[in-house]
């Protein structure tokens, strides 16, 4: 399963043009490398890391798996962004971020290490100090090129992507009705309805809500997917769903698990592969 989700993405990705393959491999080692300076200086700090660590202990399973999955989130739309015509920004609090990058580098020396977490907290900040050196010298050594930049974080994206699952963050939400972000709502544009087709063909000249004919020269709203709607129509429904009727095509929304699945299915239209 875990090579499969490799698999999706490094085939999306594949579909990018040259320039937009280096512009990203070159964003995500400036961002990797702000990662790797955040988590070095926290675990460099006993107090900062003994303030980190019991938030983390204080958090719920549910708030952790949310923490990973606005982490997986921020991830996931830097990685899409050429994929987007104008992606929304996807940001994550700095305490929220440091917490996330803490916790991911737990789960990876426990994995390694199981005994780990029985250890005394100081021998913690010992150990992961010592694997995130590991990290940035293993980075460090491979030169920057796509495959050294890019497969450690599609590692990391599918560490999150299997824990946000793992701990039930996204079961049962593909389908789910959610909200269309209302940035992405207000940034949709009005266009002039111009003749007998309303809808890119699919529609005719009607709108897929109300079934009433759109009269040219009308100022309708047109959704990325290029289908057209009455706008006193289509506002009620984006309010409670984030995919045009016509095609199901989705906008971006605020829902974060609902978000994850929206790129997600993203990368397996773009990489032609089935969901997994």
């Amino acid at each position: 399963m875990e090579q499969e989700e490799h698999a999706i993405i490094i085939a999306a990705l594949s579909t990018l043009a040259p320039p937009q393959l280096s512009d990203l491999t070159h964003s995500i080692l400036s961002q990797t490398l702000h990662h790797h300076h955040r988590l070095s200086s926290l675990l460099s700090s006993p107090s900062s890391f003994s303030l980190a660590i019991h938030h983390l202990q204080s958090l719920s399973l549910s708030h952790k798996t949310l923490l990973i999955a606005n982490h997986l989130l921020s991830s996931l739309n830097h990685l899409t962004r050429h994929f987007h015509p104008q992606p929304l920004p996807a940001t994550i609090k700095h305490r929220d971020l440091d917490a996330a990058l803490l916790l991911l580098l737990l789960c990876d020396v426990h994995q390694e290490n199981p005994e780990i977490l029985a250890a005394p907290r100081s021998e913690w900040r010992e150990v992961l100090s010592k694997r995130c050196s590991d990290i940035m010298l293993d980075h460090s050594s491979i030169g920057v090129y796509y495959g050294g930049v890019l497969l450690p974080y599609i590692e990391m994206i599918v560490r999150c992507w299997k824990f946000v699952n793992g701990t039930g963050g996204c079961v049962g939400k593909e389908g789910r009705e959610v909200a269309a972000s209302p940035a992405a709502v207000v940034a949709l544009p009005t266009v002039e309805v111009k003749g007998g087709g309303g809808g890119g063909g699919d529609g005719g000249g009607e709108c897929g809500i109300c079934k009433e004919n759109m009269r040219r020269g009308r100022d309708v709203c047109e959704l990325p997917c290029k289908h057209l709607f009455h706008w006193m129509c289509i506002l009620p429904w984006l309010t409670k769903r984030n995919t045009c009727p016509y095609c199901r095509f989705e906008l971006p929304t605020e829902d974060a698990f609902g978000e994850i699945q929206r790129l997600w299915n993203l990368l397996i239209k773009k990489g032609g592969a089935e969901h997994v």
